[in-house]
Order: structure tokens, then C-alpha cells, then sequence
């Protein structure tokens, strides 16, 4: 709850200090007269935008703080989460506003975001204003209410895990049909440049063998002749032309004849022989080489057209040498494996999502039954509830529907039904309830909420719009019941019978000066609030029967 708020230059606010008590309390005033500054400065504290206009005129700086007391709150999990400290009791929340558009905010002296104002504003303070009436018509906040009455926090934060999981399965598997469109589309062109690779039978060092086979092959008759003539020169070709092996061995011959005259003879004659045998083995060569060579024009033209092919490919991937281009073709063998196998892939994301789908439908409807659960308390109390507040032949009806599938709150679709009269049908309150109506209806939704949410404050702006006499009684009587719950409810109001029944009342008020008109508010004492309550049943003149009137209300109200 706040314990107190000091307000420093905002808007018509000079400087303010007020003390907040627990229970339930209401503040009065003119239109105009500050009631909306004080909700704004409060709203800055909860990390509502800051805008330099707000600043007080002549002034370069406002400052807004609180302190709020929020002993068994259970908030310890916010401060450890932040790294922020905190005594399980105190909490000091602090806004500075510059007039250069510098914006500073603190929790407990530490120096804060103003996410983590938004955060921990939260869970301290609930401002119902009457444009958030307009809420009672929205669905997701229909279902909200069912799930904060129905204590489902474990069950929605399993489906909600179970619903992220499942549509992550599902990404990947739009995601996986989406690239195996565009392989299918770039197959046929894939299959056709991996023919084109493969009928050349890539592998190392084919580039250099083809190369090489088709010098041979254009040289060929070339090679066949020098083959041949190096043979001839070795042999010779008859008496007229001896050869090199005749002539070795006929000096062969002329040594042997003088060996035993010649003792290195001998040596000379062991030296010939060893060239005779190297050089009949080169002949032999020589002859053997020379038949093997083939003018082959065909295999000219076939190893030809290998090798252009090989160099039109090659330019064609940009590959630098055989090896890039053997890379090349393992890269589309591969891509085609991957598309042979896509199927079995797409199978498997598929049996995926439905698990996925399965898990997410069981745990919708464990959430379905539970607010299905409470639906039945809704209705049964809110008829209860409102019954007291003028509408006494009141009907209304927790109609849920589920969709056809899962969303990120589950598969509940709900609307509130609602009938004042009779003889009336149910339909939906948006379309049937008036603003006095809804504003009564959103009151009782709040009672009921408030007993299921540890909420430190819950501050009703204007709630009372559309209604009056013994039914806005009422409505205060409702109001109190949840201050008189251990919680902080503030109601700012234009009606005495609601601020008859606050356990305190504070009065806001313009106050024209000199040169300037500034707000103030003040806590009222219990003749001040005679004053006070009175001037709100008789208008501008202040009656004795008005001033009667506001004792009688007070004192029927224990607050005399």
C-alpha cells in the first residue's frame, strides 16, 4: 500500500505531502481541480510516459516520490530478480523530470528502468479509470478474469511452453517445406549439371592423363618415325649401312684378336659387352615402342572432346583447377541426397508437430475445464453482487466456445452475457449494458478479483459515473468490503453517499494566487468533512440542511 506521496513542480502541484492510510479511502473535489494531476503523477511513478510539459511553469525540475509498504505482499522474487534492495517492507520509488527532457527514475535509491517501473507498478497498484470500463468488453480481458478467479498460473504457463514448442515445430517445418519447394524447382537443373559432371568420370590426375594421351596422339607418326630411325641407327639396314651393334661387335672382334697382346685388351673387350647388352635392351625398346604407337584419329577426336568439354565446365563453376571442380560435383551429389531423403525429413517434423499438437490440445483442455470451473462462480456471484446494485432482475452468463484451433491462450473463445431485465434475452454486454451498468459490473468483477490477487492498491477513478443515491451506497459498501479485505482502495468521487463511507477522506482544491493557480490536497477531520459532504448534496449555497444531511451520513456510517 502507499504510505506516502511527495509531489515537487508537476503540472498546477507546487509542492505536496500527504499520508496514505490502509482501507478503504475516497477523495473529493471540483472538476478541475487536480484530481487527474494527482492520478498523472502517480501513473509516472508506474512508469507511464514522462512528457516535459507536465513540468511546472518556472520550474526546471519536478520530482515524484512514494513509499509503499509492502509487508507479505510476497515481492522479495521482483527486488532478488533486479538486484535491488530490499528489507521484505519498505519500497521508495523516485521520478525526476527535467525541463531538457531528462528523465531519471529510483527504487530503493538504485537507479532504475523504467521497465522495471512498469513491472513492479504492476503489482502495486491497480488504477480503474472509466475508459478501462471499455476493457469488460474486450475478450482477452473476459478471459483473464477467468483465469486470475481460476488460480491457473501453473496450468497457463505449461501451455503456454507447450504452445511456443509447437509452433516452433511448426516453423521449422513451414520453414523446411519452403526450402524443399525451391530444391524441387532447381532439381532438374542440379540432376543435369551433375550428368554433365559425371559423364566426364572426374578423378585426380585425369586432366593431366587425357592431356598427355592427346600430345601423343597428334604426334604420333611423328614419334613412330624418330621410333623407328633411332631402331635403324642400331641396327642398321643391310651390308651397305652397318649399325651401331654390328660396329661394337666387330671392335668386339679386332680386340679378342689382340688380347693376348694387349693385357688391358681384356677390360676394353668387358666394357663392350656391357654396352651391347644396355644397347640391345634399348633396341628392344625402341622396337617395342614404335609398334605401340598408333595413329588413332578417332581416339584423337574422342580424347579432344573430353578435354574441351573438361575446360567448358570448368569456366562454367568458376573452378580453379580439377580439385574445385571434383568439389563441385560431391556438392550436387550431395544436394540431390538431400533431396532423395527430404520425404523421410519432412515425415519426421511432421510426427513432430503432431506430438506437439497433442501435448498443446491436452493441456488446453485441462485449462478449458478449469475455467469452465469458475465460469459457474462467476455467474453465480456477479448476479449475487449486483443484485444489491439496482439491478435486481439481473442475469448473467459465462458463455465459452472453443476455437477450431489452439492460440496463445488456448482454445477458449469467451463472452460475457448479460441481461437487466426480465423478460429479456442474453447477449453479449458490450452490445446490451449501459455505462452505468458496466461500470457496476466492472466493480463487482474487481470485488471478486481483488480476494484472488494479492494487489497492495486499487485506486477507482470516477467508478460511480451513471449511478446515485442508495445504489452508489452500495457501491461504496463494495468498495469498503475490499479495503476492509487488508487491501488499500482509494475512490475518487462527486457522490456524498460514497464519500460518507470512506474511513478517510482527503479534498483536493485550487488555489488562485498572485501570479499563479496551484492544487493542493488535504486530509479532512471529521467537521471538514461535514463541510465537505455537505457542499456535495447542496451545490454553491451551504445550507444547515445541507450540513444535517452530511452529520446524519456520517454518523449512519460510524464515522462521526
Amino acid at each position: 500500500m502507499i504510505r506516502s506521496l511527495s509531489i515537487q513542480n508537476y503540472a498546477l502541484i507546487a509542492s505536496l505531502d500527504m499520508e496514505f492510510h490502509r482501507g478503504f479511502s475516497v477523495i473529493t473535489g471540483e472538476t478541475g481541480a487536480g484530481k487527474s494531476i494527482l492520478l498523472g503523477a502517480i501513473g509516472l511513478l508506474l512508469g507511464q510516459r514522462a512528457e516535459t510539459r507536465m513540468i511546472k511553469t518556472g520550474t526546471s525540475r519536478c520530482i515524484i516520490e512514494a513509499e509503499f509498504d509492502l509487508t507479505g505482499y510476497g515481492m522479495d522474487d521482483f527486488f532478488a530478480c533486479h538486484e535491488l534492495d530490499f528489507d521484505g517492507s519498505n519500497c521508495i520509488i523516485r521520478r525526476e523530470l527535467t525541463a531538457t527532457g531528462k528523465s531519471r527514475a529510483f527504487i530503493n535509491d538504485t537507479p532504475a528502468q523504467v521497465t522495471q517501473l512498469r513491472e513492479l507498478g504492476n503489482r502495486l497498484i491497480d488504477i480503474h479509470s472509466q475508459h478501462q470500463n471499455l476493457l469488460l468488453t474486450d475478450e482477452d480481458f473476459q478471459l483473464s478474469v477467468l483465469d486470475i478467479l481460476a488460480h491457473d498460473d501453473l496450468e497457463r504457463s505449461a501451455y503456454a511452453q507447450r504452445f511456443e514448442a509447437y509452433q516452433q515445430v511448426c516453423r521449422s517445418l513451414e520453414e523446411a517445406e519452403k526450402q524443399i519447394n525451391q530444391i524441387h524447382d532447381d532439381e532438374d537443373f542440379i540432376r543435369f549439371q551433375l550428368q554433365q559432371l559425371e559423364s566426364l568420370q572426374l578423378a585426380e590426375g585425369r586432366q593431366e592423363e587425357m592431356e598427355q594421351e592427346a600430345k601423343l596422339l597428334e604426334h604420333a607418326e611423328e614419334i613412330r618415325s624418330a621410333l623407328w630411325t633411332a631402331s635403324n641407327v642400331m641396327q642398321g639396314d643391310g651390308q651397305m649401312n652397318q649399325g651401331i651393334i654390328a660396329a661394337l661387335r666387330e671392335i668386339q672382334h679386332q680386340l679378342n684378336a689382340i688380347a693376348s697382346i694387349l693385357p688391358t685388351a681384356d677390360e676394353m673387350t668387358a666394357r663392350i659387352d656391357s654396352c651391347l647388352i644396355e644397347l640391345k635392351d634399348i633396341d628392344g625398346e625402341l622396337d617395342s615402342a614404335a609398334e605401340s604407337v598408333e595413329v588413332d584419329p578417332e581416339r584423337l577426336e574422342k580424347v579432344n572432346e573430353w578435354l574441351s568439354s573438361f575446360y567448358a565446365v570448368m569456366k562454367k563453376h568458376h573452378a580453379a583447377d580439377e580439385a574445385a571442380l571434383i568439389e563441385t560435383e560431391r556438392q550436387f551429389r550431395e544436394q540431390l541426397e538431400r533431396i532423395d531423403n527430404n520425404d523421410e525429413h519432412l515425415q519426421q517434423l511432421r510426427q513432430q508437430r503432431q506430438q506437439a499438437y497433442d501435448a498443446v490440445m491436452e493441456q488446453a483442455n485441462v485449462l478449458s475445464e478449469l475455467r469452465q470451473q469458475v465460469a459457474r462462480t462467476v455467474e453465480q456471484q456477479l448476479q449475487q453482487r449486483l443484485a444489491p446494485l439496482g439491478i435486481p432482475n439481473v442475469r448473467f452468463s459465462v458463455k465459452i466456445e472453443q476455437r477450431k484451433e489452439p492460440s496463445v491462450s488456448g482454445l477458449d473463445q469467451v463472452d460475457f452475457l448479460f441481461s437487466a431485465n426480465k423478460n429479456s434475452t442474453l447477449q453479449s454486454i458490450a452490445e446490451v449494458a449501459s455505462g452505468g451498468e458496466i461500470a457496476r459490473v466492472m466493480l463487482s468483477l474487481k470485488a471478486m478479483i481483488s480476494g484472488a490477487v494479492q494487489l497492495p492498491t486499487i485506486i477507482f477513478d470516477e467508478i460511480d459515473t451513471g449511478v446515485s443515491g442508495h445504489i452508489a451506497e452500495a457501491m461504496a459498501l463494495m468498495m469498503k468490503e475490499m479495503g476492509d479485505g487488508g487491501r488499500q482502495v482509494i475512490a475518487i468521487t462527486h457522490l456524498p453517499q460514497i464519500a460518507a463511507i470512506g474511513a478517510h477522506h482527503y479534498r483536493v482544491y485550487k488555489q488562485d494566487e498572485a501570479e499563479e493557480t496551484t492544487s493542493h490536497i488535504e486530509e479532512l477531520n471529521t467537521e471538514q468533512r461535514v463541510n465537505e459532504l455537505a457542499q456535495m448534496l447542496s451545490g454553491a449555497a451551504l445550507t444547515e440542511a445541507a450540513i444535517q444531511n452530511a452529520r446524519v451520513l456520517l454518523d449512519n456510517n460510524h464515522h462521526s
